[in-house]
């Protein structure tokens, strides 16, 4: 017996509701007629949920350095060190994953989850990558070394995962997010793996709900947002596992704590379309005022948002040769809109100050609401109203 979807009560179906009506807004945003600078918001998302998913592994990486795992530039990273291995396998797992949501006979089987894995850990042999796990295991808190969860017996992996793969296999029953917090749930309870089961179970949540073709998989993630409370993802898994595998436990604070994930991911994905809007607009305008070809104008959005330029990526975003990119950056350096630093073919360039001035301006408050409290503010305004509804000569 795995663990159970628990029953859905009236606060879960209002913030579902809520959850629902941001995916549209989001698909809006995404698949009618997006702006120039989609394909950088969809890199970073991408690299941000890398970024997210392994720092919770103790791997941690710059938003560069994943955007450098991303575009397959290992410039940004010793190619020898285990941070840029282990980022280049979850690139290569969301990758697939991206191809697995478009794939229209898809299905999941255990030897799908044994190849992601391998796709995950294989450059370490000694992980058992793409094999369950030879023999007991525990989850340890890598921020404290606190063991947090004893894993069941390896006798009890296989038949485990096989009722779970029934599971996802099913015509669903209950919304995607829902589907997909148990899947991650169940899979990280089971442990089936030796090492990564953590990321295993991060990149499963974001299939399934990706499966549902609302949205690309990777504004389905809620990993970037696991990334920054790692503590409290570990403290609701303790909760709910108990410390040993306890699939009669109520799952319902788990489903409860990755709707409020997935409100706060959503509130935060607007909120940045919002602004890159914004500062895609301001760029556009400079480039008009020093009278710059408009292929500058993707490169210099990207380092308004803080993130470095190189040569390869001007190249790759304005599509020119080297040669022209060269002398673009040059003239780009010229007029105060980039800062170069270093030297040759390890030079890299970053927002000059009126590139910082229009990132500064355009920032907008971060979304922090926790949707069941809004729930809750939201039917006392209603009671409030109903009464003064009731009041004589009102």
């Amino acid at each position: 017996m795995i663990y159970r979807t628990p029953d859905l009560e009236e606060a879960d179906i209002a913030v579902l509701d809520m959850i629902s009506a941001q995916r549209e807004r989001l698909k809006v945003y995404t698949q009618s007629a997006p702006k120039r600078w989609f394909g950088s918001l969809r890199r970073t998302t991408m690299a941000r949920a890398i970024q997210g998913s392994n720092s919770i592994e103790g791997y941690e990486a710059s938003l560069d350095e994943a955007l450098a795992a991303v575009e397959d530039d290992p410039s940004a990273l010793d190619e020898r060190t285990e941070t840029w291995l282990a980022i280049r396998g979850y690139r290569n797992a969301l990758t697939y994953i991206c191809q697995a949501a478009q794939d229209s006979t898809f299905e999941f089987s255990k030897q799908f989850l044994k190849s992601l894995h391998f796709m995950m850990l294989g450059h370490d042999m000694s992980r058992h990558p793409g094999q369950w796990r030879p023999g007991s295991i525990f989850i340890v808190n890598q921020r404290t070394g606190e063991t947090v969860y004893d894993g069941p017996d390896i006798e009890l992996v296989n038949p485990l995962i096989d009722e779970l793969i029934i599971v996802l296999k099913a015509r669903p029953t209950e919304p995607s997010v829902v589907k997909a917090a148990m899947a991650h749930l169940n899979l990280t309870m089971i442990h089936p793996f030796k090492d990564g089961n953590g990321r295993m179970a991060r990149a499963l949540q974001t299939l399934v709900i990706a499966l549902d073709g609302m949205l690309h998989p990777v504004f389905s993630s809620i990993e970037e947002w696991l990334g920054r409370n790692t503590e409290e993802y570990y403290q609701i898994l303790a909760l709910t596992g108990r410390g040993k595998w306890s699939p009669q436990s109520s799952a319902q604070p788990w489903v409860r704590f990755c709707l409020k994930a997935h409100y706060q991911q959503a509130a935060t994905l607007i909120r940045r379309n919002e602004e890159y809007s914004r500062i895609y607009d301001s760029v556009a305008k400079l480039i008009e005022q020093h009278k710059l070809d408009e292929r500058s104008s993707v490169p210099l959005f990207d380092a308004a948002l803080g993130l470095r330029l190189t040569n390869a990526r001007y190249r790759g975003d304005a599509e020119v040769s080297e040669l022209v990119a060269s002398r673009d950056l040059k003239k780009l350096c010229e007029v105060g809109l980039l800062v170069p630093f270093g030297e040759r073919r390890g030079r890299i360039y970053q927002a000059g100050e009126p590139l910082s001035q229009i990132r500064a301006a355009n920032r907008l408050p971060r979304p922090t609401e926790n949707p069941y409290d809004l729930v809750v503010q939201r039917r006392k305004h209603a009671l409030e109203q109903e009464e003064a509804a009731r009041l004589p000569g009102l």
